[in-house]
């Protein structure tokens, strides 16, 4: 099944993807027009928020973090990306791991 896939922060301005200590919104289209959506997380980003957080008091000064449909990932690089995607599918994870939303309109942009 073709997929589309758009990531967050590749519109963003240049130099603002940290691939290495990132967060960003991915959304995934079908062919069939189902959109799945995950925020994808390094660990070192996971660090840097909870060192922001103990810094500005969130989060109980740092004690926690959540984030909903949140996946931890070494490097979010676009390729490390898609890697992880497509294993979660061969592996039938996609969908206890993506959040499915409202299925796109045949004539919208799939992006």
């Amino acid at each position: 099944m073709k997929k589309d896939l758009w990531i967050e922060a590749e519109e963003w301005a240049d130099g603002e993807w940290d691939v290495e200590d990132v967060n960003t919104d991915v959304k995934v289209t079908f062919s069939d027009s189902s959109v799945w959506m995950a925020t994808f997380f390094t660990y070192r980003n996971i660090q840097s928020l909870r060192e922001k957080n103990v810094k500005t008091g969130e989060s109980m000064n740092g004690a926690y973090f959540h984030a909903s449909e949140m996946v931890l990932i070494d490097i979010a690089s676009k390729e490390r990306i898609y890697e992880v995607i497509n294993y979660l599918i061969d592996n039938g994870e996609f969908e206890s791991v993506f959040t499915k939303y409202p299925d796109v309109d045949s004539e919208e942009d799939h992006s």
